[in-house]
C-alpha cells in the first residue's frame, strides 16, 4: 500500500531546524545542509548535505558552493537556506564563499544559519532582539518533528549510525555466512555441468523472486544458506536486473528491508549487487544518506561495478527520487537477455 505524503508547516528557523534531521534521516554534524525551496509558500523541494572542510580553506569552500549552485540550477530552483552545523571556524568560511557564489549565480539565500552546541545563529539577521549574539537555544521537541516521527520519518543520531544499519554482520553470523557461501559455491560447481546454464539461470531467478515476494508479504529471510544462495544468484546480471525491474516505488519499504539484509550478510565479493539494489530503492524512498552509504559498500566490494557507479553519478548530480524510475519491466528484461543469448 502506498503511503500518503506528510505535510508540515515550517515557520521560522526553529521549525526548520527541527525537520532537517527528518529530511536527512540523521542529525548532521560538521556539515553544510542546503534546503532548496520553491513557490509562493517556499515549499521545501530538496535537501542535500556536504561535509565541512577540516581544516577550512577557500578552494574546498568554493567547490562546495559551486556544486550547490550547479544542483540548484539543474533542478530549476532559485532559493535556498544554508545551515552549517559546527563551530564558526569551520562553518563561516564556507558560508562566506557560498553567499558570494549564490549571488553571482543569480540564486537567493533565504537564510544562512549556523548550529552548534544546542544554539543557532543567523548570518543575515543583525537584530539582537531576535538574533542575540549568544545564539538562540534549540531546545525541546518541535511539533513538526513530532508529526514527522509519527509518520514514520524517524532519525538516527548520526550518519555513522545510518552506516551501522548496513554494516557487515560479524561474529557467529559472519562465520555461518562464510561457510554457507562456500557450500553454495561448491553446490553450484557440481550442478552447473549437469543442469546446464538455462536451468541454473531459472533456479537463480526463482530464488531471488521468492525472496522479493516474501519481503513484500511482510516476511524475512534469516536462514544463512538461503541468504548465501540469493547473494550467489545476484552475481548473474540477468537475475540482478530482473530484481531491479521489480523495485516498484510503492514497495520500497519492503525492498529496503530485503536488500539491507542481503547487504549485511553477503560475504566479500558478493556485496556489490545487493548494495546497489539497496541504493536504488533508498533513492526511490528519498533516503539519500542510505543510498550513498550503500553505494560506498558496493564500490568497496567492486570499484568498477557499473550499476553502483551509475547510481552514484545520479546522486552526485542531485537527481530527485522521481528520477529513480524503472527502465524495463521484468518481462522486457527477460526478452532483452534472450536476444543477447541468441545474438551471441
Amino acid at each position: 500500500m502506498e503511503s500518503q505524503p506528510v505535510r508540515v508547516q515550517v515557520r521560522g528557523p526553529l521549525a526548520l531546524l527541527a525537520v532537517v534531521p527528518h529530511l536527512l534521516g540523521f542529525h548532521p554534524e560538521r556539515s553544510l545542509v542546503v534546503i532548496a525551496t520553491s513557490g509562493p509558500h517556499s515549499r521545501i523541494k530538496t535537501a542535500f548535505r556536504f561535509d565541512l572542510p577540516d581544516p577550512p580553506g577557500t578552494p574546498a569552500a568554493t567547490t562546495i558552493a559551486d556544486h550547490t549552485a550547479t544542483l540548484l540550477h539543474r533542478n530549476q530552483l532559485t532559493t535556498a537556506i544554508l545551515i552549517g552545523y559546527g563551530p564558526g571556524t569551520l562553518v563561516t568560511p564556507v558560508i562566506d564563499v557560498a553567499q558570494v557564489v549564490l549571488a553571482r549565480e543569480g540564486l537567493r539565500a533565504q537564510d544562512l544559519l549556523r548550529v552548534h552546541d544546542g544554539r543557532y545563529w543567523s548570518y543575515l539577521c543583525q537584530d539582537p532582539a531576535c538574533c542575540p549574539p549568544a545564539g538562540t537555544p534549540v531546545t525541546g521537541t518541535h511539533p513538526a518533528a513530532v508529526t514527522l516521527t509519527a509518520a514514520g520519518l524517524g532519525t538516527l543520531p548520526s550518519r555513522a549510525a545510518v552506516a551501522a544499519t548496513i554494516a557487515p554482520v560479524n561474529g557467529p553470523h559472519a562465520d555461518a555466512m562464510t561457510q554457507a557461501t562456500r557450500q553454495a559455491e561448491r553446490t553450484l560447481a557440481g550442478y552447473r555441468p549437469i543442469m546446464g546454464p538455462d536451468a541454473v539461470r531459472t533456479t537463480f531467478l526463482s530464488t531471488v523472486q521468492a525472496a522479493i515476494t516474501s519481503y513484500r508479504d511482510g516476511g524475512t529471510v534469516t536462514d544463512h544458506p538461503q541468504l548465501a544462495r540469493i547473494a550467489l544468484a545476484l552475481t548473474t546480471l540477468e537475475v540482478r536486473d530482473d530484481a531491479w525491474a521489480r523495485m516498484l516505488p510503492e514497495l520500497c519499504d519492503a525492498h529496503i528491508r530485503l536488500w539491507t539484509d542481503l547487504t549485511r550478510h553477503a560475504r566479500p565479493g558478493y556485496v556489490a549487487a545487493p548494495a546497489s539494489l539497496l541504493a536504488f530503492t533508498a533513492w526511490q524512498a528519498g533516503n539519500g544518506a542510505l543510498a550513498n552509504l550503500a553505494i560506498d559498500r558496493a564500490l568497496a566490494d567492486d570499484p568498477g561495478y557499473s550499476m553502483a557507479r551509475l547510481i552514484r553519478t545520479a546522486l552526485t548530480e542531485g537527481l530527485p527520487p522521481s528520477a529513480a524510475v524503472l527502465s524495463m519491466t521484468p518481462e522486457e528484461v527477460a526478452v532483452s537477455y534472450q536476444v543477447q543469448r541468441r545474438d551471441h
